[in-house]
Parts: structure tokens; sequence; C-alpha cells
């Protein structure tokens, strides 16, 4: 049966059918989906880890225990992972091992644009890069076989646009695919020196034997359509290629991005009086084509940046014009990203910004506080660094400049990668404040549980963990917590936290507003009465439901929920919470 499935759908279809036992993911975007969709079926055990490092090293352990397991995550989340990913690459699998990494280029919901194929290269691993959903499908079921068949770990690379597109998948039944032996081994999984150099030799020579593999693989193939034009692509790029040129060109379809042929590409190219490389990011497969001494055409005419489209490809390689993309016919409004309605991150930043603090912030839907109005944000580098770098800023500022300095991290992200950095102020005789937004679940990548919501991928009641106690043991003698809509509150809190002579932590407490049970609680919406004095105070908000029409203010009652947080910050109780 044939069905329509997002390209993560797909892998995970695909992965059902290899006969994967294990999957241990962190959520992030575009990735998440794949995990999601793996829940769906039964017999296979699936988590969400604290961290990537933990997912990595969860997987392999179940590959080394004769198991077919997968791990998936977004691109920045690979780096978080690099650390078991280079020493697997040494000890190789038992059961075959995948790792699903997502590229967004364009940076949609990340903080860099980087290229994972740098990742493959750098260890050693295999990579594979579907460019449809019927192809995320079968390469997620051949990885398996190339992971078991040279004993190695297996790459996948996807795109946003490859993850969130949709197309035809025919799902075929599931492998009887029964647990390997497992065998004691420890020259093979014990990576002291002595043993990693003997393994080292092993890995050489497993990427020769790859490398033949690449030759002669249907996962790369050449398509021929008489044209003096040829193209080499991969994943998206290559369906860029097919929309913009169509049979004005001949391909050479890279499904394996790493390692690539040689011999296959320089007979290629050699039939072609213009060959271009068409692939988003770094010169990953064109620097492949110079070193082997092929003459091609790939980022001179293409840039670094973003993602491609097909009417930049056509006008580099056919000098035509093409629209980029069909016209609406009327005007699009705008939307800049936004808080939503209702979200408790509001009241945290509100505050922030009227008390004139440094924020040292981290990823998650409040890197959204760095907008007008509320410009609180002054830093976002990574998961966890809000905590450490404003560790940083306080040894390098002194007393007074940490009295105006705060972390803000969410709860998820505290679980992620904010422990070790509160651990490293209590260690190290810090005395910053931390702010961990508590908002019951993780927001940004659409409210999957964490280790502080109480329950597993599967909603299942679980152990939960409890911040106060964690920050307690840690050795945080401060730990209050206070709701960041009761501004008044907050505001007392945050002053009296800054001002201690040691490390101090605030859980602001609240749930999301998107949860079931706060759309229960938040019905109705605020209305604004006669009594407002125009002062537009509740502007400094930013709520998406309030706007200024000429001199008087208004709030929406279609994105208004009734959350109540306007009504704390107006001076004159000019505005009431209806029913």
């Amino acid at each position: 049966m044939k069905k329509l499935m997002l390209g993560n759908e797909a892998v995970a279809r695909g992965a059902y059918e290899a006969g994967v036992t294990v999957v241990s993911s962190y959520p992030g975007t575009p990735s998440t989906e794949i995990t999601e969709h793996i829940v769906k079926y039964d017999n296979i055990f699936v988590e969400w880890a604290p961290n990537e490092k933990v997912a990595c090293e969860t997987a392999l352990g179940a590959s080394i225990a004769g198991a077919r397991s997968m791990t998936c995550m977004k691109h920045v989340g690979l780096n978080v992972m690099a650390d078991p990913v280079f020493t697997a690459s040494y000890t190789g699998v038992n059961g075959g091992f995948v790792l699903c990494v997502a590229d967004d280029q364009g940076m949609h919901s990340s903080q860099n644009e980087q290229d994972s194929r740098h990742y493959a290269k750098a260890a050693k691993i295999p990579m594979l890069e579907p460019s449809d959903s019927a192809e995320c499908r079968d390469f997620t079921k051949a990885a398996y076989e190339l992971s078991e068949k040279f004993d190695t770990p297996v790459f996948m690379r996807l795109s946003t646009r490859v993850s969130h597109s949709q197309s035809l998948v025919e799902e075929r039944e599931k492998e009887d695919c029964k647990l390997k032996d497992y065998v004691k081994n420890p020259e093979k999984y014990v990576m002291t020196p002595g043993n990693a150099i003997k393994r080292h030799v092993v890995v050489e020579d497993r990427i020769k034997a790859i490398t033949d593999f690449a030759e002669k693989t249907d996962l790369n193939s050449v398509e021929e359509n008489g044209s003096k034009i040829g193209v080499i692509a991969s994943g998206i790029a290559y369906m860029y290629a097919k929309e913009a040129l169509g049979n004005r060109a001949d391909y050479l379809k890279l499904g394996m991005i790493y390692p690539l042929p040689e011999k296959k590409i320089t007979e290629f190219a050699g039939k072609y009086d213009k060959v271009y490389i068409i692939e988003e990011l770094d010169p990953f497969i064109e620097e492949h084509c110079k070193a082997l001494g092929v003459n091609v055409i790939g980022k001179d005419a293409f840039t670094l940046q973003g993602e491609y489209n097909p009417a930049m490809i056509k006008k580099a390689v056919l000098g035509e014009d093409a629209a980029e993309y069909d016209e609406a016919g009327e005007a699009v409004p705008v939307r800049p990203p936004v808080m939503c309605a209702g979200c408790p991150h509001r009241g945290v930043f509100y505050v922030l910004k009227k008390l004139g603090m440094t924020v040292s912030g981290d990823i998650g839907c409040y890197t959204l506080g760095s907008a007008p109005p509320l410009e609180s944000v002054d830093t976002t580098i990574c998961m966890g660094a809000s905590v450490s770098a404003a560790h940083g800023m306080a040894k390098a500022r002194g007393a007074e400049f940490n009295k105006k300095l705060v972390s803000v991290i969410g709860d998820s992200t505290f679980m992620h990668s904010g422990i070790t950095g509160l651990v490293d102020i209590v260690y190290n005789k810090g005395n910053n404040t931390v702010i961990i937004l508590d908002n019951s679940i993780t927001g940004m990548t659409g409210h999957q549980d964490n280790p502080t919501t109480g329950y597993t991928i599967r909603k299942e009641p679980t152990k939960q963990v409890n911040l106060i106690t964690l920050c307690k043991a840690i050795g945080v003698e401060s730990v209050v917590v206070a709701d960041p809509f009761d501004v008044k509150n907050f505001e007392k809190v945050v002053k009296e936290e800054t001002e201690r002579e040691a490390p101090s932590v605030i859980i602001a407490q609240r749930p999301c507003a998107l949860l079931p049970p706060m759309r229960k609680k938040y019905s109705g919406h605020c209305e604004i009465t006669d009594k407002c004095r125009k002062c537009k105070l509740c502007m400094k908000l930013g709520c998406p439901a309030i706007s200024v029409s000429g001199d008087s203010v208004k709030i929406d009652v279609t994105q208004c929920n009734g959350c109540g947080l306007c009504t704390n910050v107006c001076p004159f109780g000019a505005i009431e919470q209806g029913d």
C-alpha cells in the first residue's frame, strides 16, 4: 500500500521495517518527528533522552548488545553527540546502528547553518542522503544492511525540506530481524589506547572497502538524457535541479554522500562540456571532485548560504530567468516570530527589562525574549550556555555587574546541559542567579515530555525530577519558586536573589499556555474598560492580542486566551478578565 508520508515519517517506517528494537533521541527541529512516528509502532523501545550524547550512548549500547538501534537529532545536536560518535566509529557495531541527522539549511529554527557531512568525513562513518520520502524509507533499510555488512555506524543525512515534505511511500512488511548474539570482546569495545590503535587500522581499511562499494552501489546512479551539461547532486538539491533543468541535463545522483566514489565521478564528468556541482551549504562534493582533478563549476555559481530553489539553479546553469515562487495575488500579512498569547515567559522578560537586567539566554521559545518590545536577552549561544556564559561574565566584570545579571534556561534545556554549568558556579565560588523557566514541557520542538514532566514519550507515568531538590543537592542554598504572572512578587524575588552573595535559583513556574489543562483554564478573553488612560504600558508585554488603534489600545478577542497577565501590569485596573 502506498501512502503520503513526511520524510521523517518515512524514516520511521523504514526503521520499523528494518526490525529496529531501540530508539533513543533528543527532540530537535527538523528531526523530531522521526522519533514521534516510531512511537506508533509496538515492540520498539523508544525514549526521549536528556540530551543527544546520552541518546547516542544508549543506542550504541543497544547495538553492542545485538539490537538494531537508532538515534535522531538535528545538526547542532550532533555537536553534543560528537564524543561517542567518533569512538563508535572505532568500536563498530553488532546490531546495525543508524544516526539520523537533520540539517537546517536556511536556519528556519536553528542558531547556525553547519553542514553535517563534515562529521561523516571526520569520523570516517558512511553517510547516506535521501532526496524524497520514498528514499527515506529505502535508504533507512539500506543503512542497516550497510552498517552490519561493514561493521560501522551509518549516518542518514536529512534536511528541513526532505524531513518536512510529503511524497508517496510504499509500505512493506517488517523484516524478521532477531537479536544478534552478544559476545564479550574487550579488544573491540574497550577503547583503551592499546585497543584503539588497533581499531584505527580497522577503520581505515573499512573506509577503503566502503569507497569501493560506493563505485558499485545503486545508491549512486546516473541518469542520461543526451545533454552536454552534467549535474552532480544529492538530497534535496538533486530534486531542485531536476525541477529546474529536467531533461536538459544529465545527472549523477549521489545517495551515498560519504565516502564518495572516485572512478564513477571521473567517468561521468569526462562526458560533458560543463559539469555543475549543485549542493547546499559547503563545497563538500566540489572539493572532492577538484581533488580528483575534475573540472567542475560549484560555488563560483552558487551561494554557500541558505536554501537553493529551482529558479536559482535555472538561472545559474541555463541563464534563464524564472519566478522563485507563485505569486499569491494579494498582500500576505507579515507574521514575525512572537511568544504565544499566554506564554509564561512573557512575564519573566517584562520584569527583567523593567529592572534593566543583563540576561544570558538559551535555546528555546524564550529566545524570543530578545525581540521588541521585551528586548531582554543579551546572548544566546547553545544549549546550556546561559548558565556557563553568565558565570564567565560575572568573573570577568565583578560583583556589581553580577547584581544585574541573570541566566534564563528552560526546564528541558536545564536537564539537557544546564546542570553542569550550575555545578561549575557552585564549585568555583560564583554567585550567579539562574532562572529556570519551568513551563512543564519541551515547548519549542512541539510539546515533548522530558525528565521534569513525569511522563515518558509514550505518556506513561514515571519518576519526575524535582528541580528544587536537584538544585539544592548541587549546593544551591536559595531556591525560590515564583509565578511569573504575579509580576509584583516576581520582581521582588529577582531583586532579592540577585543581591545574594551566593548562587541562587529562581524557578519561574507556570505551564505552557498551549497545554490542554491551560487551554481549559484560560477561557474567555480580557477586556479594556473605560478606566484606560492610554498609557500603553500593556503594549510593553509584546502580547500578540494587544495592539494600538489610533491612540487607543484594543485587545483582539480572537487571539486573547484570557491568561490575565495584562491585568497584573495595568496600573489603573483598566483591564478585566472576562468569563
